[in-house]
């Protein structure tokens, strides 16, 4: 495998969620997420973020709203793989409470400050268990850029993305709460895995990705 693997990390998240897992004798680069335009649509952002890519036909890794990213990459430029990690492939599959929330722009009402603190409700959601997982959310919520933390809640409660890429598999945990495995047509369920797989499903997930790769 020469493919080049690109991987885009959860809303307002980076390389960290990604620390339990091996990518060893791979070729990886993690995407940086960058500032949002002012209204910017999910699309030029994606077109924005191509200037990260060096490679032709890379294998693209997303992870949550990094999954919604991937595929919108992927829909701009020619990809071996695409593999998306509790996340959504398509409108259909944001739960639809979320969708009636932007539709009525009830997200808008939301200080930043209550989304960026940890507290229980944040750990149940995200499936964050033990210490470590914890405190490395805490970290992460504390890092979020406020501007592009409102701009990507945004983007997944009003997505209207309706193509189904051939070349996508999707992975996904059957007791994710933020996006419930029932909304979810996946190609591979992880059992007890919450959003937070990455960290506390770790081995099961990883050995997944590399029989994938």
């Amino acid at each position: 495998m020469n493919n080049h693997i690109y991987i885009f990390s959860g809303l307002g998240a980076d390389e960290r969620v990604f620390q339990k897992l091996d990518f060893a004798g791979l070729s990886v680069t993690f995407i940086k997420w960058i500032t949002p335009q002012k209204n910017e649509s999910i699309e030029n952002y994606a077109t924005r973020l191509l200037s990260q890519i060096k490679t032709t036909k890379p294998i693209l890794i997303g992870l949550s709203f990094g999954g919604m990213m991937a595929i919108e990459v992927a829909k701009q430029i020619d990809t071996e793989k695409v593999i998306v990690i509790a996340s959504a492939k398509t409108k259909k599959e944001i739960p639809y409470y979320y969708r009636v929330a932007g539709q009525l722009k009830i997200h808008t009402l939301l200080p930043t400050s209550i989304l960026k603190k940890p507290n229980f409700i944040a750990n149940w959601f995200f499936g964050a268990i033990g210490s470590f997982d914890k405190h490395l959310l805490k970290i992460i919520l504390r890092d979020t850029d406020p501007v592009f933390l409102n701009w990507a809640i945004d983007k997944v409660v009003r997505w209207k993305n309706k193509t189904k890429l051939k070349n996508l598999i999707h992975i996904h945990g059957t007791a994710d709460r933020l996006l419930p495995v029932r909304f979810i047509h996946c190609d591979f369920k992880i059992n007890n895995a919450g959003h937070f797989m990455t960290l506390n499903n770790a081995e099961e997930l990883n050995k997944l990705i590399r029989e994938l790769l």
